[in-house]
């Protein structure tokens, strides 16, 4: 075996654990903020529609979940920011 040949072999060309720590991170972010954003919408949206029918406790319960799941969206891409930049 050739000098060139030692080196390579022992080179680390993926390092796979890393990789699929990335996947796992990138999924997991995925998800939360997709679903965050979704309820928000949807909490906006029968909020909405509760208040224009009258039905008061039922507006206060969707805008409670607008608003919890729109801090969950800011604070998840707050937190991507921060890992981007802080490594």
């Amino acid at each position: 075996m050739s000098a060139v040949a030692a080196i390579v072999s022992d080179a680390t060309i993926v390092d796979v654990e890393a990789l699929l720590d990335t996947a796992v991170a990138s999924v997991v972010a995925a998800v939360i903020v997709t679903l965050s954003a979704s309820l928000a919408i949807y909490g906006f949206a029968t909020a909405a529609e509760m208040r224009r029918t009258d039905r008061d406790l039922a507006a206060i319960g969707a805008g409670v979940l607008a608003a919890a799941s729109s801090l969950v969206f800011a604070a998840t891409i707050a937190l991507g920011i921060y890992v981007m930049i802080n490594g």
